[in-house]
């Protein structure tokens, strides 16, 4: 596969505004594994493979074992997630999913359960984000595999 548009060349502005966003979350209190997961799931669902091998990557550096990584898609199935994790993932994938109807009240009820208004309001922000970077990279055609997790070169580095 060949890349169809290269958005830092062409459009700086586009990656500075959603690098804003991405700054924002990480500095909103969720947990980077917990955005990561959410990353991941989102891409799963949207069948973007640049973002897929991104996010992976970084829950692999960051400590997150394969075996929960790769139950991910059968989460509902798996015990590997906490209660928090499965209402963020619900959230994620009914977010992610509105072409499909809305978000239904007991997703909300379960993820309400488990996360503060302004984690609600931060998480929802994360689903929207990874959703227009997957939307990005895909029509965009970026090509998966070179990607290197800023978290692995800080381990490196400690090790």
């Amino acid at each position: 596969m060949q890349a169809r548009i290269d958005y830092l060349k062409v459009a700086p502005g586009l990656i500075k505004s959603m690098l804003t966003q991405v700054e924002y979350l990480r500095q909103s209190g969720l947990d980077e594994k917990l955005i990561a997961l959410i990353d991941l799931r989102a891409s799963q669902i949207n069948g973007c493979a640049y973002c897929i091998d991104m996010h992976w990557k970084d829950l692999r550096a960051l400590g997150e074992t394969e075996q929960r990584l790769y139950g991910l898609d059968a989460w509902e199935e798996s015990s590997y997630y906490s209660d928090r994790e499965r209402a963020a993932l619900a959230w994620t994938e009914a977010v992610t999913k509105l072409g499909e109807g809305h978000v239904p009240d007991e997703i909300y009820e379960q993820v309400r359960a488990q996360f503060s208004d302004k984690e609600l309001a931060d998480m929802t922000l994360a689903v929207a984000v990874i959703n227009s970077w997957n939307r990005l990279m895909i029509a965009g055609r970026a090509v998966p595999g070179a990607y290197v997790s800023p978290h692995a070169a800080k381990m490196k580095k400690t090790a």
